[in-house]
């Protein structure tokens, strides 16, 4: 349930033809400029997809008094047809899943309606984590595992070093920090930084085909210069609210995460 109260402030009495108070909840769904001449069909098709569509008449025609007068309203948060379920709010680059109110005063043919918009997010209450989500993880960088993409004088040329970590569990939750360690345990070649970047991949489409695309969240610096070896250095990286969600899988678009250590 929505709850929340309209204020209008008027200096002298002012008539109206009614105050309408409309519920929308949206997912917009948008094609990266290298897939839309692949896919021009899969363009076509990618349609917005409605959660939320409600209506509530705050006042009857009539007048506002001078000075401040209120209006409390509250409405149901159901999405009553497919998918059945409200996504929480997120705001990234080919997908957004937005919920906003529009507040409009109606008035006369000779006065212009007056409209305010006001967004709000949807975020469900946290639940608690399986045992196997409360493991760690660990991984491991060195040239063997950045080799599988380079070329023979890559390899060559390619100092020996070896950076271990670990991440304090496979599943977090998006209003907590990502909490772990990493560990230069030898290197041949000076370091200049270390910094850990959040990139979002973000996948939509429908029968036609799909496009899947991934985008920087943002990047945060871990360590700045040459590191002494086999010191331990935290991982504490606080999500961007607006721009992360829980990982999504649904019919026409999916949204997950990855992790980049540069």
């Amino acid at each position: 349930m929505l709850l929340g109260c309209v204020q209008f402030q008027c200096s002298q009495e002012t008539k109206h033809e009614g105050i309408m108070l409309y519920l929308e909840g949206i997912v917009n769904l948008q094609l990266s400029s290298k897939t839309v001449g692949l896919f021009d069909a899969f363009y076509n098709s990618v349609k917005p997809i409605n959660l939320l569509q409600n209506s509530l008449e705050l006042s009857a025609p009539g007048k506002l008094s001078a000075g401040r007068s209120e209006f409390h309203f509250e409405l149901p948060l159901i999405c009553k047809k497919e998918p059945k379920m409200l996504y929480e709010t997120y705001h990234g680059v080919f997908i957004n899943v937005n919920y906003q109110l529009n507040c409009t005063l109606k008035r006369n043919f000779l006065g212009k309606s007056m409209t305010r918009i006001q967004q709000f997010c949807v975020q469900y209450k946290p639940v608690a984590l399986g045992e196997d989500s409360l493991k760690s993880v660990p991984f491991s960088l060195s040239p063997d595992s950045l080799q599988k993409n380079a070329t023979a004088k890559e390899r060559l040329s390619m100092p020996r070093f070896l950076v271990t970590g670990r991440l304090d569990r496979s599943e977090f939750c998006v209003t907590t920090p990502i909490t772990g360690s990493i560990t230069v345990q030898h290197t041949e070649a000076a370091i200049k930084s270390i910094e850990m970047q959040l990139v979002r991949v973000e996948t939509c489409g429908c029968d036609e085909g799909y496009s899947k695309d991934a985008t920087e969240i943002q990047t945060i610096q871990i360590a700045d210069g040459n590191v002494l070896p086999k010191l331990e250095l935290p991982i504490y990286m606080i999500l961007p609210r607006l721009f992360t969600c829980p990982t999504l899988l649904t019919k026409n678009f999916k949204i997950g995460k990855a992790y980049f250590l540069i």
